[in-house]
């Protein structure tokens, strides 16, 4: 397998690296989603953003020529496809390297730079706020906010892999995209403030699981049919936690994050309407919040290996 050459990229100067993100007043850059289907002449095969632009974006787009402009947002990308190299300049500094399953490559905040990829690509984005990577860093006690690093082809298996399955996760149904994805970029920012930042923040270690009583109160949340209900803002407001403490502490009571046991609950919810009603598989999957039927019966072959009509056939 071929091997990652770097020049000039991650020993940057903060100077340099300072002077790079000031290209663009910070109220005149475009979010990460704009810039990108700007430079990459196409639209993404699957994305899930909210109002800030905050989201994940999978794009399968041609070989690139082009420079990517200052944008609002921190851009963390998973390469899943052939291996090829590449090269990124900025200004005088020059990383040449390769793309391959198992590297990522992160665009700071307010970095500009041009890029070379001769052959068509196929990525996973995360597209992350300055503020939520301030948020994580104080809710996770990991000492003071340094700037992220800028990293071409870097290897990061850990965060590489989280990215690529991100896409695959994205279901069509609001609350459970939107809750996913928070987690998502509550967990990379974690994992780039340790990883990919200028100093070496130290998260705090897990504080226990939820008091009984609270742990109820959040379950009976993500039972609701309100999605304003099973938001983690809230959850994690009803549970007197940051987000941050709120996922670790549900995770060690119930041995699932708050996203798969809500994916799970919905799921049990679908079984009991497929097999309990003669409600059509629309129906079904319009009651429960998923945006097609196609969208629903896609979540349900991933979690069952078979199709809503067949496994309702099959339960009946």
């Amino acid at each position: 397998m071929s091997r990652v050459s770097l020049r000039e990229s991650s020993s940057e100067t903060p100077a340099v690296s300072q002077a790079r993100r000031d290209v663009a007043p910070a109220g005149d850059r475009p979010a990460a989603d704009v810039e990108m289907a700007r430079v990459l002449g196409t639209v993404p095969f699957r994305m899930a953003l909210d109002a800030s632009g905050a989201g994940i974006a999978h794009w399968k787009h041609d070989p690139l020529h082009d420079v990517v402009e200052p944008m609002s947002h921190h851009v963390v990308m998973a390469y899943n496809g052939s291996v090829q190299r590449m090269e990124r300049r900025s200004g005088r500094s020059v990383a040449i390297g390769t793309f391959r399953p198992g590297v990522v490559i992160i665009i700071p905040e307010g970095s500009s730079s041009r890029w070379d990829i001769p052959k068509p690509v196929d990525v996973v984005q995360l597209y992350l706020p300055q503020t939520t990577l301030k948020r994580v860093a104080d809710e996770a006690e990991a000492g003071p906010l340094a700037d992220l690093l800028e990293r071409t082809a870097h290897p990061d298996p850990v965060t590489s892999r989280l990215l690529l399955s991100a896409a695959d996760v994205l279901e069509g149904n609001e609350a459970l995209d939107t809750m996913f994805r928070q987690q998502l970029m509550d967990l990379l920012a974690t994992r780039l403030l340790a990883a990919h930042s200028g100093s070496s923040n130290m998260v705090a270690p897990a504080r226990g699981g939820l008091a009984p009583r609270t742990l109820l109160r959040a379950i009976e949340r993500l039972r609701s049919d309100s999605d304003d209900d099973v938001s983690l803002a809230a959850l994690a407001a009803e549970a007197g936690l940051s987000r941050f403490h709120f996922c670790r502490a549900f995770k060690d009571s119930t041995g699932l994050s708050p996203h798969a046991w809500l994916r799970q609950h919905r799921l049990e919810q679908a079984m009991n309407m497929l097999r309990d009603t003669d409600a059509s598989v629309v129906s079904v999957a319009a009651t429960l919040g998923y945006s097609s039927q196609t969208a629903f019966a896609a979540a349900f072959r991933k979690l069952t290996g078979e199709s809503p009509s067949d496994w309702r056939r099959r339960a009946r």
